[in-house]
């Protein structure tokens, strides 16, 4: 062979040897990530603004697909899928973990906060990463705590003002113990119910009410088919967005921590659109003939006082030691 042609030939052939591994080290990833709300909800505003920082940086090398309204399925069914490894990211709330990880129901325990203040100490504190290092051994990674926001209670018979209003209800409850006895304890039935069942069940009276923030209220449009709304404030609910451990496994170091990072700085955004939706929320559907009432400060105290041999049972259980933790936490904001 001529020698010049030889030469040329292998030029080329590095040179196109260092292309294809220039390009298998630079080598896109896709995933799907499952969204239970729309997109135009705090839960799907905060996955599009995670999508958005990831892909800008990763310089568009990293590509997540959000599956927006349940369109994968309800929290537990996309929480089985992240641990199979077939969808890569969802964000449930976190009371769908209570099954597999008993730690995680104190952050369900009903009137234990009073204010975000005291929910963002427990969650961005050493109690959250308590609660994300647990998760692993499951198959599933944390990457942060979001805001769904305090859960009020919605019905279609009466205002809900004191302790004994929850007499007789039936009320609409995650499959999860805590959720359920959380009712129970109150004096209402629950009924165990996925989201995509609840508007139906609540217009045909299969049920009597829900709890959840005003701002999912209104994003389902649960107020078409309830009349009164209660502000009881009785249980926080935080968004937890997850990654599968198997496909989280086969990621580089530098692809975690940015994906970790992203997760981070989208918390903050997504916090405030919760915060905001859930204003709005109230006054939209208020002015849409909801009829919206307070719950006085010694009505407070007694449904709290009804809920705290919940508090006990539960942490006896399992999670003393997160509890107290939790507790003390909440004790350094509120002093």
């Amino acid at each position: 062979m001529n020698t010049k042609l030889g030469s040329a030939l292998l030029a080329a052939s590095l040179a196109c040897g260092a292309l294809l591994a220039g390009s298998a080290a630079a080598a896109e990833i896709t995933a799907k990530f499952a969204v239970t709300l729309q997109e135009s909800s705090h839960q799907g505003q905060g996955v599009a603004k995670f999508v958005e920082l990831v892909k800008e940086r990763s310089q568009g090398r990293i590509n997540i697909r959000p599956y927006y309204n349940a369109a994968l399925g309800n929290d537990v069914q996309v929480t089985s899928a992240l641990q199979g490894g077939s969808i890569q990211f969802v964000v449930p709330q976190t009371t769908t973990l209570t099954g597999m990880i008993k730690d995680f129901e104190v952050l369900d325990y009903p009137f234990l906060f009073d204010s975000e203040k005291e929910v963002e100490a427990v969650l961005d504190g050493p109690v959250g990463q308590r609660l994300l290092d647990s998760l692993p051994e499951k198959g599933l990674v944390g990457l942060a705590f979001w805001e769904n926001g305090f859960f009020n209670f919605t019905n279609s018979r009466r205002p809900i003002a004191k302790l004994e209003d929850f007499n007789g209800l039936k009320l609409r409850a995650i499959q999860a113990r805590i959720s359920q006895e959380s009712i129970k304890v109150l004096g209402a039935t629950p009924v165990p119910l996925a989201v995509p069942e609840l508007y139906t069940a609540l217009e045909t009276r299969t049920v009597d009410g829900q709890g959840t923030t005003a701002a999912v209220t209104a994003a389902l449009r649960l107020d078409e088919v309830q009349k009164y709304l209660s502000l009881t404030r009785h249980t926080y609910g935080a968004f937890i967005p997850l990654a599968s451990k198997k496909f989280w496994d086969k990621l580089s170091e530098d692809d975690r921590k940015l994906l970790m990072q992203a997760a981070a700085d989208a918390r903050s955004y997504q916090r405030n659109v919760a915060r905001e939706q859930e204003l709005g929320a109230i006054a939209q559907m208020t002015a849409k003939g909801l009829a919206v009432n307070e719950i006085s400060a010694a009505e407070r105290t007694r449904m709290r006082e009804a809920s705290m041999p919940l508090w006990s049972a539960f942490s006896q259980e399992a999670g003393q030691e997160i509890f107290e933790a939790a507790q003390a936490e909440i004790a350094k904001v509120r002093d």
